[in-house]
């Protein structure tokens, strides 16, 4: 176990995450790689809206908080949250505390439904945007990075007319690179070419 720990220390990752452990396993284990899982994209959806105008560090660290406040990202329990709830969320020292994002939150969650009801899954939704197959680039450094793309600014355009809120080129770019849709990683990176 100790060996892996030194291997894994020892890697060339991409820049942005060298921050601390917690970004490093986030960039590791799930930045980059393909998600199908209705419930997983909706949880990063929810995230990156509450990311707008903050730092991703700063929603990671409050993940867990997040999940436990947001009822593990149920999207059903989350489309009808009420007034009560709203207070509850307002008053949680563990998450974002706005009430347009929460507002957003709830807001989402419906049109969540409003997708799956559409197209049989949110995964057909959202992958619908690269052609239903992953984006790879070859970026050689962290400056090579875009903040939108073409995909990104048709993704928010469409789900700002089907009424999703908080959800801009930025955020819908970084959403794509979280959840696979654009494969970002570094040349340099361990994981380029492997996921």
């Amino acid at each position: 176990m100790k060996l892996l720990n030194l291997c894994m220390q020892n890697l060339v990752r991409c820049g942005w995450c060298e921050k601390d452990d917690l970004y490093r396993h986030y960039h590791d284990n799930e930045w980059g790689r393909q998600s199908h899982d209705d419930r997983h994209l909706f949880e990063h959806l929810i995230l990156e809206t509450f990311q707008a105008g903050l730092s991703w560090h700063t929603i990671l660290s409050k993940r867990e908080n997040f999940r436990k406040a947001f009822d593990a990202f149920d999207p059903k329990k989350i489309s009808v949250y009420n007034e009560k709830k709203i207070d509850e969320l307002m008053n949680n020292t563990g998450i974002i505390r706005s009430k347009a994002k929460i507002l957003a939150a709830i807001n989402n969650a419906n049109r969540y439904f409003d997708c799956v009801k559409e197209f049989g899954t949110f995964d057909k939704f959202i992958w619908k945007f690269t052609n239903y197959t992953v984006i790879y680039h070859k970026r050689e450094t962290l400056k090579d990075l875009p903040a939108t793309s073409a995909e990104s600014d048709a993704m928010s355009n469409e789900m700002k007319k089907r009424g999703f809120k908080f959800i801009g080129s930025t955020t819908c770019y970084a959403y794509m690179q979280s959840v696979g849709l654009i494969n970002d990683h570094l040349q340099s990176c361990w994981l380029y070419g492997k996921i």
